[in-house]
């Protein structure tokens, strides 16, 4: 698939990783349908990608509502008359240990809103965008591509129970569809980025960055494009199906 022309929806696309795919696509001639529940942060993203020439409309969609999904991956498809490539990018964060123990008594624990909440988007979320834009290509009878956002994470992290339970999914939900929708014409893949320069990153104590930094073979942290050039070669090798992308430096091991 060449990216001039396709139709890419992201979600997510109103700040960080999202916004940097669809600047990296839209400079390279994609049509872009920006997807976030953050409407001021889409409608940047926006006049970002149209500054670089690129055709780019916001949709306000909560991915962990069936109906939004559906009506709003609809409505993209019907407004640019196609529907070829969906980035499922929306995730969220809520750290916290399973439990904690002090003086020999329970303190804490993970609450079920926050585990829940991360399952909401991060797990569910994809599955709804990845079942409509599913259907959505099947029946055009041309085919696509659905590019899943995964983590370095998935493999587990302390503090984490929550989010990587949610990106261990997704992996598994990719190699579970590559093979279901072959004989659709779509293929499925997954990057998992690690420690990646966000502005989220950016902020954090020197201390706090310096440990990232030293868990990496490479000794630095990955750029957004690094990620967002990873989604350009899927969708332009076509031999590339029903696999996680590790883009991390050689953290995981």
């Amino acid at each position: 698939m060449q990216v001039a022309q396709s139709i890419v929806a992201i979600t997510g696309a109103g700040q960080g990783l999202g916004r940097a795919m669809a600047e990296y696509l839209a400079a390279r001639g994609a049509r872009l349908a920006l997807i976030d529940v953050n409407e001021p942060g889409l409608a940047e993203s926006v006049a970002a990608c149209e500054k670089l020439g690129a055709e780019a409309r916001s949709y306000r969609i909560d991915v962990s509502s069936e109906e939004e999904v559906d009506s709003g991956l609809a409505q993209i498809a019907a407004d640019f008359g196609g529907f070829d490539v969906l980035v499922n990018n929306a995730g969220i964060m809520r750290d916290g240990l399973l439990i904690k123990v002090k003086d020999g008594k329970l303190a804490d624990r993970m609450s079920l809103a926050q585990w829940q909440s991360v399952i909401d988007v991060n797990l569910t979320g994809v599955f709804l965008c990845g079942r409509a834009a599913a259907g959505i290509m099947a029946e055009s009878g041309r085919g696509g591509v659905i590019v899943n956002i995964s983590s370095l994470s998935r493999a587990g992290n302390m503090g984490q129970t929550n989010y990587s339970a949610s990106k261990a999914g997704v992996a598994a939900m990719t190699v579970t569809w590559a093979r279901e929708l072959a004989r659709y014409g779509v293929r499925v893949a997954a990057i998992a980025p690690g420690f990646i320069n966000t502005d989220m990153v950016a902020q954090m104590r020197p201390e706090i960055l310096k440990s990232l930094v030293k868990q990496v073979p490479l000794r630095r942290l990955g750029e957004q494009e690094e990620i967002a050039s990873t989604v350009a070669f899927i969708l332009e090798n076509d031999f590339v199906s029903g696999r996680v992308l590790d883009i991390d430096g050689g953290a995981r091991i």
